[in-house]
């Protein structure tokens, strides 16, 4: 199967081509994290995919006309070859090389050696679950916060502070941290501050200690946003928070679910069409050893099937019937609803939230 044939065959079924794939590199991880959605596991070498199969996957979707390229795990770290994975991702000209870590690994040798393949498209991105090593640690461990501020000022002394992201995870123990994490993360030099809710799947299930926010504590984080002029300014800055996103977007343009454009890759060779939907009815496997084209070229008629009930959901679900925020949320993330409920056809678990979030801004209008 050629990359042409396989394009021919995805623009058929009617898919968009390709664009960022997620490589994950290992199963292996130096943490255990409460709410680790592909429950990662203790570092072994057993976990990591070899390094020749790796290097050849990022040819192979260079060859197929991907522009991006993110390189996550487990621990991307825990991989002896990741930086080889840069240095060629770097060769083949991606236009995006994002790299996904904890931070605790980096050295100012990993940090000198990421600086000489520095260019605009480059991210680093690290995980930060709290403005304080209380909060983060609850969920990583003891110790993950303050080796995760040092993997940062490895970076940040290297001249990458303005290739460095951090990412948090908005949870019930942590959602009052965010205005804290956006002045913790000014001092330290990061480029910018994104958040996302937890997803109850994974380790993050019904008697994990770690739990999804609830309403009333988004409300004070709605107050908190319109009432503080500095929270405000930082976020305008450098933050990315989505409710405060749709509280302050001028106009909403739903595309619904964006499929094959953000492809995932398990260790394991199961490809997804989509990061966030793990949906193993519509996934292919054996893709290390099948080849990418391939493994698409198969896909793609699952795919197409799975975009259909996508298109579907926001006339079937008795949730988007009548709801003023059904223009704008397309019935949510449908990836999130499987990862959340195990159903296609279920409502986005961010759907209380978006309403909460709707009054808000008709309010102020």
């Amino acid at each position: 199967m050629t990359p042409s044939e396989t394009a021919e065959i995805l623009a058929r079924e009617g898919l968009r081509p390709p664009k960022t794939l997620t490589l994950s590199v290992t199963g292996a991880c130096n943490l255990k994290c409460l709410h680790c959605w592909v429950e990662a596991g203790p570092a072994s070498s057993s976990s990591h995919v070899p390094i020749d199969t790796l290097l050849r996957t990022v040819e192979e979707f260079a060859l197929l006309g991907g522009t991006g390229i993110r390189f996550t795990g487990g621990e991307l770290l825990c991989h002896p070859g990741w930086l080889d994975l840069v240095r060629l991702a770097r060769t083949l000209r991606f236009g995006e090389i994002s790299l996904q870590t904890n931070g605790m690994l980096l050295s100012d040798r990993h940090a000198a050696v990421l600086a000489e393949h520095d260019f605009p498209g480059l991210n680093v991105q690290i995980s930060l679950d709290g403005a304080s090593a209380q909060t983060h640690d609850l969920v990583r461990g003891g110790g993950a916060f303050d080796a995760a501020l040092a993997g940062i000022g490895c970076l940040v002394r290297a001249g990458l502070g303005p290739r460095l992201s951090v990412f948090f995870t908005e949870m019930r123990h942590n959602l009052h941290e965010i205005p804290d994490l956006l002045e913790l993360c000014e001092r330290l030099g990061v480029a910018s501050v994104a958040t996302g809710c937890l997803v109850h799947c994974g380790r993050a299930v019904e008697d994990s200690p770690v739990a999804p926010a609830d309403l009333d504590q988004y409300r004070c984080l709605l107050d908190r946003f319109q009432s503080d002029p500095r929270f405000r300014a930082l976020y305008a800055r450098f933050g990315t928070v989505a409710p405060l996103e749709w509280l302050t977007a001028e106009s909403h343009c739903p595309t619904g679910c964006t499929f094959v454009e953000n492809p995932y890759l398990t260790p394991g060779g199961i490809l997804y069409p989509c990061l966030m939907c793990h949906a193993d009815a519509y996934a292919v496997s054996a893709v290390h050893q099948k080849g990418l084209a391939a493994a698409f070229a198969e896909g793609a008629p699952l795919w197409s099937s799975l975009l259909q009930v996508s298109h579907r959901r926001a006339q079937s679900l008795p949730q988007c019937q009548g709801c003023p925020e059904a223009g704008a949320c397309a019935a949510g993330c449908m990836g999130r609803a499987w990862g959340s409920w195990g159903d296609l056809m279920a409502a986005d678990d961010r759907c209380a939230l978006r309403q909460l979030v709707g009054r808000r801004k008709r309010s102020q209008d």
